[in-house]
């Protein structure tokens, strides 16, 4: 059986990627901070569907967690199948609010899979197959006050995978951004008041984002992948505005 390692897969896209490829008959590795949530994860889609799901507890906004999952990752015999998908939200402008969180969301987004591809790549371009999934964001076509980095960390993964893939796609490695809209998740649920700020019909769930990018991956798509025709109109207008106007039009949005 194939074998395939999530991080932030207690919840989320992350748990609905473990579903999903459960279904399609992976191993797996589930990686996350809650003990008890992936534990009871791992157990349920071991005798769901059959596989092999194990658990491993780690805080990927620390040095000890990163290097944690990397030497064990790059110990495996085989790995066919990383998804770089944990990550969380914040608001608010870069001045006001607590530099904590801001730190620990670059390492996250951005040490944390970069470290693990680099664990993970020797194996499989030996191997000449494999594949690995950054989890990016539509916001990372964006940016505009009140949430600098979230933007800045996905437009550092969405460039870092298309790169990534000029230097392994000839040893047979699949490289994939996913860059979903506006998912139902439990990043949102904690912050109520952006619900309220976004229409209904602009959100997705998070099966039709997996759906859709284990699909394209099978399929040996292009590296950017964005879900939904809403969110694929949106990235052509948007790659589209010169960054002037973008950035008036953001901060006039912000005002209004």
């Amino acid at each position: 059986m194939p074998l395939a390692l999530i991080t932030g897969a207690s919840a989320g896209i992350g748990r609905t990627f473990a579903e999903a490829l459960a279904r399609r008959g992976y191993d797996l590795i589930l990686v996350a901070r809650s003990t008890g949530r992936i534990e009871t994860l791992a157990r349920q889609l071991a005798e769901r569907h059959h596989v092999s799901a194990e658990a491993w507890t780690a805080d990927l906004a620390t040095d000890d967690g990163r290097e944690d999952v990397a030497t064990r990752l790059a110990a495996l015999p085989r790995l066919d199948l990383l998804v770089n998908n944990a990550g969380f939200a914040t608001t608010g402008k870069l001045q006001k609010i607590p530099l904590g969180p801001q730190m620990d969301m670059l390492r996250v987004h951005v040490l944390a899979p970069m470290r693990l591809c680099h664990a993970a790549l020797p194996r499989m371009v030996a191997h000449g197959a494999g594949a690995i999934i950054n989890v990016s964001s539509i916001a990372g076509f964006l940016f505009g006050p009140g949430n600098v980095n979230y933007s800045a960390t996905k437009a550092y993964l969405t460039s870092f995978s298309l790169g990534l893939d000029t230097e392994v796609r000839s040893a047979g490695v699949r490289v994939q951004a996913l860059c979903p809209g506006f998912t139902h998740t439990e990043i949102h649920a904690e912050m109520p008041h952006v619900k309220q700020q976004i229409p209904g019909w602009m959100w997705g769930k998070a099966e039709d984002v997996v759906e859709a990018s284990l699909r394209q991956l099978e399929r040996s798509g292009p590296v950017i992948c964005v879900p939904g025709l809403l969110n694929k109109v949106m990235w052509r207008v948007l790659v589209m505005i010169p960054s002037g106007l973008r950035s008036r039009l953001a901060v006039r949005r912000k005002r209004s």
